[in-house]
């Protein structure tokens, strides 16, 4: 083969993984940060509502991903990603900052504008809830 040829291969096997890429964003610190919320919300809603009290103001920062795997559910691209992040509830008497860990799906809509939230029921079959991070 000559000089050439290999070249364009060499450059081939260098864009593929690039326009690959490209053609689905994984999802940025703020979407992983609105799941979280998201996640945590609906657990505090439920304890709330038992406890007769507001859901407290929270505050998510200090994002770090460890884990980034994507896959397919539905035909549409879904990131599973776990990590660590920092959490500040304003609660009538403290605030509460913790490390905690995170483990979330994020699926990428059809039309590639919107993302929501996974969440594998519980139960003897597999099934899976769909959340908005938009309201």
């Amino acid at each position: 083969m000559t000089n050439y040829r290999w070249s364009q291969i060499i450059l081939g096997l260098i864009l593929i993984p690039v326009l690959t890429a490209c053609g689905t964003p994984r999802p940025d610190s703020d979407i992983v940060s609105k799941a979280i919320a998201r996640q945590i919300a609906a657990q505090y809603a439920g304890l709330s509502e038992q406890l007769d009290t507001a859901v407290p103001e929270l505050a998510i920062s200090g994002i770090a991903v460890k884990l980034v795997e994507t896959m397919k559910m539905g035909k549409l691209p879904t990131y599973h990603l776990q990590g660590t992040y920092n959490l500040q509830l304003d609660l009538p008497s403290q605030q509460v900052q913790q490390q905690n860990p995170f483990d979330i799906y994020l699926q990428r809509q059809a039309e590639g504008k919107t993302w929501r939230l996974l969440r594998r029921e519980e139960g003897e079959e597999e099934k899976w809830l769909s959340y908005s991070l938009y309201d």
